[in-house]
């Protein structure tokens, strides 16, 4: 067997050489390789900078003997990319995959990126990118820190993506942790959610923990189950599951000052209540937590069996039933895609509908000779993320941004916003367009980013079917057979689907107390208008990390994954301050909480977020204040996040009052 790049027991920033690869399947891999990452491999293998003028030349040249020529993003011109392939299969040979360049320096590394992109990226993204492509960090960049003393606690509550990323990284650094997970399973979403068609939206390869990159994913965008597999493995590899309380729910925590840590209370399996002492907590609960179902009458009277997605029953027959799906979101879409000519007959009922994005890739197989390239090429599988990446986050940044006199005129917020409304009406009227009827009624009337993208899995296809309804309406009362709709009509139905989504949540299903008795509900008005400094701490509130706090959503592009790490590092070095400066305790100061969110605030107001037109959603709370969405570009977050500010810091040494630093407000 190839020996592959990818280490069983360390992180996969390592990169193991290759010394006998295949000839027969190293040539099908440089066939299948996308050339930008390709083009980079062969850098690492030959030490050439050369290739970077060359290629770099090329590609300008290519531009401009076609200027009018549209090639996907991250795609070379057809002669660059048969040139890349002709010296990669020239140059690589199976006995000698061994890289002579492994870490470049950074002038030499934004260099790569902006020939494998094509694109002209800053040089503020280049450690971002060494980061979350899952480069090696360059030598001895790393800092030297005190050893964590004993019984330094952490609790962590959740165990989905960021509590397993929560645990890797506290276990790294040297701290003891218990991660208190509710389910019977680790995976959040991705083992709560079991639906037919439940699948990530975001690409698989980048939507993965940088730090353990995965190379055998079996489609472009992973269905549910794979990336469960994939968390699995992540937590077996890390040795975290020893670290995790399953069937452990957190009823509540509790600061106690004069001892300096968080008193955690804990529903076991039995019901039995136990307390945890924390000198920290991390909450990884998502915000979209407890499933969202109308409270439509006549529920009780329904003879058939109604059920959420994230609450799937594999035990309900579908097949010949008769199906009524309420939502057209995210969930929605996979749903009826999935089950389009399985039911009888399938109605599908939605107030308003959303821009449905084409993606040719959400139901993508990877091939073999992709998936050996990305297992057996130094460096391919780093690179091909970065490229995907690139194209999939802050590029995408100026398109919720509202250019104001083009909004007053338009659907569209801006011409950046406008050209995405182009290809989604476009998709729309090629899937639809013999169909003038559905594509009205699935035509928003509010600018693309207002509500969440929706990448199309099929949905358009299936609805075509004459054994699938749409129904731009809602649901007036629910009988024993059916449903009947605001508009008379009435849905014959054994089976109903509430694809809602979640109730929106930043821990209002936690009992938190903080300093001087006041709880976390308290200052966050009852959960209606939460605010936090950097999304993530709350004044009141020592040693608390909310990760996916308010206004930390990047809802313009990327992941759940890329903030996930970014909250979970500044969590992480957080802590380490605390040790390495010897104090017990601390929160953000109320004068950087307020400055910082006025920030947020005013850059928001330049958002479809705010100003979303008639789009309604969880993106906004009950005030119309958009409180979901971090406002910034990714690279200027995770900056944001590298280490704590002290000056925006009350930092105590024993309880508050006695000793505290405080260098804003002295």
């Amino acid at each position: 067997m190839t020996t592959s790049v990818i280490p069983d027991d360390r992180p996969t920033r390592v990169v193991n050489p290759v010394n006998d690869a295949d000839p027969d399947q190293l040539r099908a891999a440089v066939e299948a390789a996308e050339p930008g990452a390709l083009l980079m491999t062969l850098v690492h293998l030959t030490g050439d900078r050369a290739l970077l003028t060359e290629f770099r030349e090329r590609l300008a040249a290519a531009k401009a003997a076609c200027p009018g020529e549209t090639l996907a993003p991250g795609q070379y011109p057809g002669k660059v990319a048969d040139e890349v392939r002709r010296r990669a299969h020239a140059v690589l040979r199976g006995e000698g995959l061994v890289p002579a360049l492994h870490i470049p320096d950074d002038a030499l590394f934004l260099d790569m990126v902006r020939v494998a992109t094509d694109e002209a990226v800053g040089p503020e993204y280049v450690p971002y990118l060494r980061e979350q492509a899952g480069f090696a960090y360059l030598p001895d960049s790393l800092p030297r820190h005190r050893p964590v003393p004993s019984g330094f606690r952490i609790a962590v509550v959740g165990a989905g993506m960021v509590g397993i990323n929560a645990a890797v990284k506290l276990g790294e650094a040297g701290f003891e942790y218990r991660v208190f997970e509710a389910g019977d399973d680790i995976g959040g979403t991705w083992a709560h959610n079991t639906y037919p068609g439940a699948a990530v939206d975001t690409p698989s390869h980048f939507y993965s923990y940088s730090f353990e990159l995965n190379p055998d994913w079996s489609k472009y965008y992973p269905p549910g189950p794979e990336y469960l597999r994939y968390l699995h493995h992540v937590a077996d590899k890390y040795g975290i599951r020893e670290h995790v309380a399953l069937s452990h729910r957190v009823l509540g925590c509790t600061w106690v000052d004069e001892r300096q840590l968080w008193r955690v209370s804990v529903a076991g399996p039995d019901g039995d209540t136990q307390v945890y002492e924390a000198n920290a907590v991390i909450t990884a609960t998502g915000i979209l937590n407890g499933p969202s179902v109308p409270d439509v009458p006549g529920l009780e009277s329904f003879a058939g069996t109604a059920m959420h997605t994230a609450e799937w029953d594999d035990s309900v027959a579908l097949d010949g039933k008769r199906v009524v799906v309420l939502g057209t979101g995210c969930t929605s879409v996979q749903v009826v895609a999935s089950l389009a000519g399985r039911a009888r007959h399938l109605d599908v009922v939605f107030r308003q509908p959303h821009w449905i994005a084409p993606e040719r890739a959400v139901v993508g197989t990877v091939d073999d000779a992709t998936r050996w390239a990305m297992r057996h090429l130094p460096y391919y599988q780093q690179w091909y993320r970065l490229v995907t990446h690139w194209f999939t986050a802050d590029k995408s940044y100026p398109i919720p941004r509202i250019d104001e006199e083009w909004y007053t005129t338009h659907v569209s917020a801006s011409p950046a916003n406008d050209a995405l409304m182009q290809i989604c009406l476009k998709h729309l009227h090629e899937q639809l367009g013999d169909r003038p009827d559905l594509v009205e009624m699935l035509t928003p009337d509010f600018p693309p980013f207002a509500k969440r993208i929706v990448k199309d899995p099929g949905f358009l296809a299936a609805v075509r079917r004459d054994d699938v309804a749409l129904h731009r309406t809602a649901f007036e009362r629910i009988e024993p057979d059916g449903v009947l709709l605001t508009n008379g009509e009435f849905l014959p139905a054994d089976v109903i689907i509430w694809a809602t989504g979640f109730r929106l949540e930043f821990l209002g299903f936690l009992d938190v107390v903080g300093r001087d008795g006041i709880t976390l509900a308290e200052r966050w008005d009852g959960g209606q208008d939460p605010r936090a400094h950097l999304g993530i701490t709350v004044p009141g509130f020592p040693n608390l990390f909310v990760t996916a706090g308010p206004n930390a959503a990047p809802n313009h592009g990327g992941g759940h994954n890329v903030t996930s790490e970014e909250h979970v590092h500044y969590a992480v070095e957080c802590l380490r301050h605390l040790v390495d400066h010897g104090y017990t305790a601390m929160e953000p100061t109320p004068e950087a909480t307020r400055e910082y969110n006025e920030r947020v605030d005013a850059e928001l107001d330049r958002t479809v977020w705010q100003h979303p037109g008639t789009a309604n959603g969880y993106y906004r709370n009950a005030a119309g204040r958009a409180w979901v969405t971090c406002p910034w570009r990714l690279v200027d977050f995770w900056t944001m996040l590298r280490a704590p500010d002290p000056d925006a810091l009350l930092l105590h040494r024993g309880p508050a009052g006695a000793s505290a630093h405080r260098t804003t407000a002295d």
